[in-house]
């Protein structure tokens, strides 16, 4: 009986530690030690999955600062250079002022994402226009989808929406962005607003890369990107920042998708 309790004890005691493979063993002779040493396992399996999902949303953040960090000291540097022609000069303020926004980008995603994983409802509610909403962010990407010679389908209807107009232009803008990103040269987006009695829904569609199944079932966790390269634009926040908004708005997102044809994102919310 005492060997069982002092096991126990030194697995506590390893646990406070911060090591959390330890284990104690499970075929003992009292039910009430044995069921002990299981609810001990499974909690110190649980807190090793959140200590791997720890250091990896550590790297993650390291790789993601470290990069534009990278990039803005490189053409500093490059800037100093004696009797540096005036075209370069300013294609390396252009890289400079991208990476510093890049840089602005990921800190307020990361701000807000930790903000709404600890927020259980949405406080600041009022009604607002949902189609002007989508409208005003289609001309904040326009930098975005000018250069690209990228057209808009609208079908947007008057709507009305009583819930956080902050959190959801959120929502248009990442979205939005993840499609001016993913479609090709001269390329058209869909965007349509559909409400029933109960719902609203709003849909936007690409024609551009698309995605595969794998990629599909991770799209909305923190720092997933498809492209595995990192050489596309984007943080993978944007789209875990989408999922936790609709999700404090009781809402949903259904996503269509095939490789190399496009992708629709379908938000539905409730009115």
């Amino acid at each position: 009986m005492i060997q069982p309790i002092q096991t126990m004890r030194d697995a506590f005691d390893e646990l406070s530690k911060g090591n959390f493979s330890v284990r104690i063993p499970t075929d003992q002779k009292l039910v009430e030690i044995r069921e002990m040493a299981q609810h001990f396992n499974a909690t110190a399996y649980d807190l090793s999955h959140i200590e791997t999902l720890r250091n990896d949303f550590v790297a993650n953040v390291s790789h993601e600062f470290k990069t534009p960090i990278a990039a803005i000291e490189g053409y500093a540097t490059l800037l100093q250079t004696p009797k540096l022609p005036q075209e370069k000069h300013d294609h390396y303020v252009r890289i400079i002022l991208d990476n510093s926004r890049r840089l602005s980008s990921l800190s307020t995603n990361i701000l807000t994402l930790s903000k709404l994983e600890n927020q259980e409802m949405i406080i600041d509610k009022r009604e607002f226009r949902l189609d002007e909403q989508i409208r005003k962010s289609i001309l904040m990407l326009e930098g975005k989808w000018s250069d690209k010679n990228i057209e808009f389908d609208m079908d947007l209807p008057k709507q009305i929406y009583y819930g956080s107009e902050t959190l959801l232009s959120q929502v248009w803008i990442n979205i939005l962005d993840n499609a001016i990103k993913h479609s090709p040269q001269s390329g058209i987006i869909h965007i349509s607003i559909h409400s029933t009695e109960t719902e609203v829904s709003v849909s936007i569609a690409d024609h551009g890369d698309g995605m595969t199944p794998e990629i599909k079932k991770h799209i909305f966790e923190k720092f997933y990107q498809g492209d595995n390269s990192r050489q596309t634009e984007g943080n993978g926040l944007g789209l875990a920042l989408v999922g936790r908004i609709v999700e404090l708005c009781h809402g949903t997102i259904t996503i269509e998708s095939t490789p190399q044809k496009g992708t629709a994102f379908s938000i539905h919310l409730p009115l």
